[in-house]
């Protein structure tokens, strides 16, 4: 889905991951959008190590930006453990093209937090996905696409694709949970944790903050019982994915 960026969209935090050149495009569209009155939010953060990045040397200094001059996982670690940021509208978190996969290494923190004694580490997906373009990292995370000709940059995966000029027949939403299934079929498998990147305005794709935290709560809930188990946890978009297994030994410590 891509929302109509005509719309006023109304958002509580906005979390750009990383100042450098995606990010600072990123939160200059979010500025022209609220120019023009097309999105409206609580704090626009943008989150990186380096104090000179491009977002803090190229992007106009304004009470809208707060840098904020962290390690992505420092910052993911104290930002979900705190508390609600209280606004009636969802907090999101704008990926960047290139960034690790947060999320999942997030994941795996509280879980290694909240079961010390037992055997909590990323496993690679066993089994293809079945979209045209895959491949395994040297870590395990197993990166699809539908596409297999190069995408525009900073493409909004519109209804009908600009590539092939037709229409957008896929979803990676439903190739996640037909491979949940099929893993589930071969070893106990929970899941799909997805966090589904939508572009929402003026072409900036995000997710929400309230999706990590389910993911969180289903993670908690396949390691409630005794036994081993997998998590199938993804970071997509309508035609992107990286995908890992996020292995919780039994109870007991062993495996």
């Amino acid at each position: 889905m891509v929302v109509d960026s005509s719309a006023d969209v109304r958002l509580g935090d906005v979390v750009i991951v990383g100042g450098g050149c995606y990010g600072t495009f990123y939160a200059g569209q979010l500025l022209r959008a609220r120019e023009r009155n097309a999105a409206r939010w609580r704090r626009l953060l943008i989150v990186d190590r380096d104090p000179r990045c491009a977002a803090a040397t190229r992007l106009p200094r304004s009470p809208e930006i707060e840098l904020v001059g962290a390690e992505w996982g420092s910052f993911f670690d104290e930002y979900l453990d705190g508390p609600p940021s209280g606004s009636a509208v969802p907090d999101t978190i704008v990926p960047s093209p290139l960034m690790p996969h947060l999320m999942y290494e997030w994941l795996l923190r509280r879980a290694r937090a909240r079961w010390p004694g037992r055997t909590i580490e990323p496993r690679p997906v066993p089994l293809a996905a079945g979209t045209p373009y895959e491949t395994q990292a040297p870590d395990g995370t197993r990166f699809v696409s539908f596409a297999d000709w190069l995408c525009p940059v900073h493409c909004i995966e519109p209804a009908t694709c600009p590539v092939i000029r037709a229409p957008r027949t896929w979803e990676m939403t439903d190739a996640m949970h037909a491979l949940a299934r099929r893993l589930d079929a071969a070893n106990p498998t929970a899941g799909p944790v997805l966090f589904t990147c939508r572009h929402r305005v003026y072409g900036v794709g995000m997710f929400d903050v309230a999706a990590v935290l389910a993911g969180d709560a289903v993670v908690a809930g396949a390691g409630a019982g005794a036994g081993s188990t997998d998590v199938l946890v993804a970071t997509i978009s309508a035609c992107h994915g990286a995908a890992s297994l996020l292995h919780l030994g039994p109870a007991d410590g062993g495996d």
